[in-house]
Parts: structure tokens; C-alpha cells; sequence
């Protein structure tokens, strides 16, 4: 995986052996993301998704690992506002952390989440522009853990393409 910081913005970048068709559904269908979503260790508790321009995607991330001390058992609530789809090709996204109710958490960081879906002689190359209102704002999450968050996560997502393809 490649990521690379510019001022207030993050891009991360990785190549799957899967179509762009197959990684696009990984990203947009529930049945999907409850498979893979979140790092090493928790599961996504809840998941709904409104798959379509305006509409919400509301989560729970849950530790489920004792060995991951302090955290085993925390939730962790986000809430997607899809901006932008483009069938097989690319999902923008407003990502906020919120509460069970989806109601957004003050004093959190939001991330512009622009999801590309780029394939390559079969395989596809997924990039994802993470904006935030400031530098200070990505260094907020980065201090968060965020970046091995997002490498764990996709390599749970490179792990479940593999056995459904």
C-alpha cells in the first residue's frame, strides 16, 4: 500500500486481484462490508446503507479481540453521507464519527472520501483521497491510529475479494 500526506490530505492507494465491479460491490453493498470492514479484531455491529446520492451509511466498528487490551469492547459510530456514485468507477463520501443515533460528534474531524476504482489487466487499483478541513484535522486521526487502521482494513478487504472471487 501506498499513502502519501499533502497539507489536509491523505491518499492511500492499493492494487486487488479482483474486477472493478467486484471491489466497487465490496464497498456499497452491506452484506459485503460486514465481512471485511473495520481492522483486525472488530466486527461491524451494525451496518446500513443507503446507496445512493444523499443517502447514509451508519455504522458501529466493535472490538471484539480481548488481546487488544483497553479497546476490547469499545464502539466506535460513523456515519457516510454519499455524495457522488458512479456505478463501478467511484463513491464519494462525507465520513463523520457520530453516535448510535447518527447524530454527528462535535469536535471530531470530517473526512471528503473520494474512492476510485481504477482496473488494470484484470486487477483493480483502488485510490482513496481522504480531505479534511485542515492539517491539523488529518493529523488528529493519523495520532488516532487511522493509517494502520485503513492498511489493516484493506487487508481484511484483499482477504475476503480472495475467497469470493
Amino acid at each position: 500500500m501506498i499513502s502519501t500526506v499533502d497539507g489536509n490530505v491523505i491518499v492511500f492507494e492499493r492494487e486487488f486481484d479482483a474486477s472493478k465491479a467486484l471491489l466497487f460491490q465490496a464497498f456499497s453493498e452491506e452484506q459485503h462490508l460486514k465481512n471485511w470492514w473495520g481492522p483486525r479484531g472488530w466486527i461491524l455491529s451494525h451496518c446500513h446503507i443507503d446507496f445512493r446520492v444523499d443517502g447514509i451509511w451508519h455504522y458501529c466498528m466493535k472490538c471484539v479481540d480481548e488481546n487488544l487490551g483497553d479497546f476490547y469492547g469499545f464502539e466506535s459510530w460513523g456515519k457516510g453521507v454519499y455524495q457522488e456514485i458512479v456505478q463501478d468507477e467511484r463513491i464519494v463520501y462525507i465520513d463523520y464519527f457520530s453516535d448510535a443515533d447518527g447524530n454527528e460528534v462535535e469536535g471530531m474531524p470530517s473526512t471528503l472520501s473520494t474512492l476510485i476504482f481504477q482496473e488494470i489487466d484484470g486487477k483493480t487499483k483502488l485510490i482513496n483521497r481522504a480531505e479534511y478541513h485542515s492539517a491539523e484535522a488529518l493529523k488528529t486521526v493519523l495520532d488516532m491510529g487511522m493509517e494502520q487502521g485503513i492498511i489493516e482494513t484493506w487487508n481484511r478487504l484483499g482477504e475476503y475479494i480472495s475467497s469470493i472471487k
